[in-house]
């Protein structure tokens, strides 16, 4: 039998990605108790307010200036999706959309010819920390959908499929795993042709467990990334955490676990094969596309934005919600 690791690499901030997912990044964050502004309820000094990527007291502030996040910013020419295991996030857009999500949901948010948003992470718990876990990952749209609507799209994680094969479980974010399915993603997305066979699981494994990551095409790009755990055998190799396999996309692997429980992302897909020119929140396929993309948010911001902050929060009594662009509100909890 083939051996079916094609490589491992460390992970770093953000983690590196094969075609067609341009990024992914991991935040775990340990925030403490927050004050009625949704606030740290601790001091700020010592921190590089504005751009504090660097962990303090096991959290940071990323952009924000009083609420850890990310203020308005645009987007052009590929996805997001947003997985929030634990804590919130606080969404608004230019295209008036808004939501609150966490414990769990997805949101999938198509840039399109562009987009401006901002994500904040409210600590809304006065009594006790605020732990907070997200995976954030860009997809890329072929040349033919770099320009399509902006869209925004909400996957609940009551929705979400959660498989459990032994003691493995599955969360079926895209794709389908044994004959169970996904939502649907957002409808220009790489991901919505079944063809392209794009997967986006997130597997947790109990301690000494085994489980067989089934086959799929050959010509997919596929990538567990090891984010929790101590040690886990992946054909006849041994993986730490914090480490990333490509793997034979159509071969069966099996990973068998160590003495803790380990957690996994997976990401597949069929590669796009185009050009990719990115400039931070762009990716076109020709650098003077990215010159355009740039002049055009110099002129128009991409709709202006129609919120009073640029680190826009949502009142803390608000819960689980989304606003959808036609107005249309959806509640959860």
């Amino acid at each position: 039998m083939s051996n079916p690791v094609q490589r491992v690499f460390p992970l770093g901030f953000p983690w590196e990605t094969q075609d067609p997912f341009l990024f992914c990044v991991y935040h775990l964050d340990h925030y403490p108790k927050g004050n009625n502004a949704m606030e740290p309820a601790v001091s700020l000094e010592g921190r590089n307010l504005g751009n504090d990527f660097i962990i303090k007291d096991g959290w940071r502030m990323y952009h924000g200036q009083t609420i850890p996040g990310f203020p308005y910013h645009p987007h052009r020419g590929f996805e997001t999706v947003t997985i929030v295991n634990k804590g919130f996030c606080d969404h608004s857009d230019s295209l008036g959309a808004a939501g609150r999500f966490g414990q769990g949901d997805v949101q999938w948010m198509t840039a399109g010819r562009g987009v401006q948003h901002s994500e904040m992470f409210p600590l809304l718990n006065t009594d006790k920390d605020n732990p907070l876990e997200l995976f954030q990952i860009w997809i890329n749209l072929p040349k033919a959908d770099k320009f399509v609507d902006p869209h925004f799209k909400m996957l609940w994680h009551e929705d979400i499929p959660i498989v459990k094969d032994n003691n493995t479980t599955i969360k079926v974010i895209a794709g389908s795993y044994n004959n169970t399915h996904a939502p649907d993603s957002t409808p220009n997305s790489w991901a919505a042709n079944p063809d392209n066979e794009v997967a986006i699981w997130n597997i947790h494994m109990d301690e000494n467990e085994t489980f067989h990551l089934p086959p799929a095409s050959a010509e997919l790009n596929r990538t567990l990334y090891y984010y929790e755990g101590s040690e886990v055998k992946i054909g006849e190799m041994v993986v730490k955490p914090d480490h990333g396999v490509q793997l034979s996309s159509d071969e069966e692997v099996v990973l068998i676990n160590g003495d803790q429980k380990s957690h996994f992302l997976l990401l597949q897909g069929k590669p796009i094969n185009e050009p990719v020119a990115k400039y931070g929140p762009f990716v076109m396929n020709t650098q003077q596309e990215i010159q355009k993309a740039m002049e055009e948010y110099r002129l128009t911001q991409f709709g202006g934005w129609p919120w009073p902050h640029a680190d826009n929060v949502h009142p803390r009594e608000k819960g689980r919600f989304a606003k959808y662009p036609d107005g249309k509100v959806v509640v959860k909890d």
